[in-house]
């Protein structure tokens, strides 16, 4: 490869939209139908029905939505964005049913979900497309399974994210409302998403989730009935009873002094994470992830953003009891704060116990030109591939921050099913794309998926030149696909369609995941 001359236009080269039809739906089938096109006051226009499906350890609830989408700009774009949004129906919130102490009961879940689609008056035939998040216990290879297909017959409709606690946060940060508050704010804000078994962490500056962790203290590691009887312990709870001295098994009583200590040692435990405090002994052993990286402290955060169950406790958005901690731990957590954070960081969250995804909707239908890198069309059509978006700061090495991308969706290494999304140094040169490269080859050839495809999005016109070094320098053995000029970000899914025509149009459609605004709470 000549290093200096590069054939997709490393020196401004722009998409030409000639060749793709004024319809983005014409022409690909392979995607399914995304709605119907209607000219509105001279731009086209989607109407989706969309449902958000949450299955959590400690709850589940749905969420039906209305989404309003129109093509971007000029009458030839390719893009639409979300115009207008209002949720139709939200269904009352349920606590997850067991059948054992972690098998959930599938059969209440179908129910709970066949009935909310009867209150809301849809069926599945009448949704367009949706979002299931599996976290919590409901992530367990038992439950998984069962959970994952009651919605199989609808996998081309659904985006499924499983969500274990650091993807778990940082979908918290996005549905509850503080990355939005950051971004719009310039700041930096923590969200603490307090739930029933865990409470996630998510440090957001400027509008980008840079770091997750989770511990294990929540309001239900204990559960009792109406009349104080222990219905579910944890195993963390045990711990935690032992180191207080208290002793507790299921069937017998809970009295009031031993929900307050209770509460009291998860929310100390909880403020040393909070503070960025050396963790010994049963804090270390809580901690479920590695601590928040590169985090100073509370003195670096300007605005402080509850979610969760527990969330609606310490807003006072409820009083009631349902047979767990929450009160206590509320109660306990506000008084913490005042010995951790300054006066007045805490925000209002748009959503508390409900910060969780409304639906997948925002369709962006793009396209790559003729600049794309297909090193084979089997891998041709993918569907539902996630992206992960490393950031880098131009020193950081590539492949570090590959992994930390990785990392906030409780990855260890490249798997099938992701698309690495890259931004490109400009002005992008060899020597850029070749440490590009060399950092991707090192994460993708380390671990058990050296044979699954390897999906890459850029936002520059550079993907046959990074194709061409991956495949004809490095000798990368899978299948590479790159496509460029695409916009997608944290938590977006794409589907990647056959190349179309003479100049080889790849069509690529980005589905965000969609979350309540201020307005809708």
């Amino acid at each position: 490869m000549d290093h200096d001359e590069f054939e997709d236009g490393l020196h401004g080269h722009s998409h030409s939209h000639d060749n793709f039809p004024d319809d983005p739906h014409e022409d690909l089938d392979d995607f399914g139908d995304v709605g119907e096109a209607v000219e509105i006051e001279g731009m086209e226009m989607l109407t989706i029905r969309s449902v958000g499906i949450d299955i959590g350890s400690s709850t589940s609830h749905l969420v039906f939505s209305q989404l309003v989408l129109r093509r971007e700009g000029a009458a030839f774009s390719s893009r639409f964005r979300v115009t207008d949004r209002q949720v139709l129906y939200r269904s009352p919130i349920m606590l997850t049913p067991y059948v054992s102490g972690t098998l959930i009961d599938t059969d209440n879940i179908r129910e709970f979900v066949r009935q909310s689609y009867e209150e809301a008056g849809f069926t599945p035939e009448t949704v367009d497309t949706g979002a299931v998040v599996i976290t919590g216990e409901a992530l367990k290879k038992e439950n998984a399974r069962p959970i994952s297909e009651l919605f199989a017959k609808e996998s081309g409709k659904f985006i499924c994210a499983s969500a274990g606690p650091n993807h778990e946060a940082l979908l918290a940060a996005h549905g509850c409302g503080a990355v939005a508050l950051s971004k719009d704010e310039s700041a930096t804000v923590l969200n603490i998403d307090v739930g029933g078994g865990t409470t996630k962490l998510s440090l957001i500056r400027n509008g980008v989730v840079t770091s997750t962790a989770a511990v294990t203290v929540g309001a239900r590691l204990i559960a009792f009935d109406e009349e104080n009887q222990i219905t579910r312990l944890e195993e963390p709870a045990l711990d935690l009873l032992n180191e207080i001295g208290r002793i507790l098994a299921v069937g017998r009583a809970i009295s009031e002094s031993v929900k307050e200590d209770f509460a009291a040692r998860m929310s100390e435990i909880l403020a040393l994470v909070i503070r960025n405090a050396p963790l010994t002994g049963i804090a270390e052993r809580f901690l479920l992830t590695d601590p928040l990286e590169d985090y100073q402290g509370p003195s670096e955060v300007d605005y402080v953003v509850f979610s969760g169950g527990v969330s609606e406790y310490i807003y006072d958005h409820d009083a009631a009891s349902y047979g767990d901690l929450g009160p206590q731990f509320a109660r306990h957590i506000r008084e913490s704060l005042k010995t951790v954070f300054k006066e007045g960081v805490v925000r209002e969250a748009s959503e508390g116990i409900r910060a969780t995804v409304i639906g997948a909707g925002e369709y962006t239908v793009q396209a790559s030109g003729g600049t794309s890198h297909l090193s084979g069309l089997d891998s041709l059509p993918a569907f539902g591939l996630q992206v992960v978006r490393p950031y880098m700061n131009g020193q950081e090495s590539v492949e570090r921050a590959i992994q930390s991308a990785l990392a906030k969706f409780d990855l260890t290494e490249f798997a099938p099913g992701l698309a690495l999304a890259l931004e490109v140094e400009e002005p992008p040169n060899y020597r850029s794309l070749k440490r590009l490269a060399d950092g991707i080859s090192s994460v993708v050839n380390n671990g058990d998926a050296t044979d699954v495809p390897v999906f890459i999005v850029l936002d520059t016109d550079v993907a046959k030149s990074l194709g061409g070094i991956l495949k004809e320098e490095l000798k990368l053995s899978q299948d590479v696909v790159v496509v460029d000029g695409i916009d997608v970000g944290d938590l977006d899914y794409l589907d990647i369609g056959l190349p179309m025509g003479i100049s080889e149009v790849v069509p690529v459609t980005v589905k965000s995941l969609i979350f309540p605004t201020k307005e809708e709470s």
